[in-house]
């Protein structure tokens, strides 16, 4: 694939990966967090709990972007496309 110099914009992410990888979070925090306060550790449960949480917003927004389609989730087919705008590349 060709670079044209405005990746970071047109930049595409492995959502189904990030999924899998955040479901896998959500077990392992919850987990966490049910087997540190049956041990009467409050501190790391509490922790773990957070995370937990933490990973459910994750998933929401990840699934959100999935559910939008091509516009978040183009196949290998569909090349990268201009960032909405002035149609120009954007200069810092």
């Amino acid at each position: 694939m060709q670079r044209s110099g405005n990746e970071p914009m047109t930049a595409r992410s492995p959502l189904r990966l990030r999924c899998g990888l955040a479901s896998f979070g959500l077990v392992v925090s919850a987990g966490g967090a049910w087997l540190f306060a049956a041990a009467g550790h409050p501190g790391w449960a509490a922790a773990f709990a957070v995370l937990a949480v933490v990973t459910v917003v994750d998933l929401t927004l990840i699934i959100r972007h999935i559910r939008q389609g091509p516009h978040w989730q183009p196949g290998r087919d569909v090349p990268p496309y201009e960032p909405p705008g002035d149609g120009g590349p954007r200069r810092r």
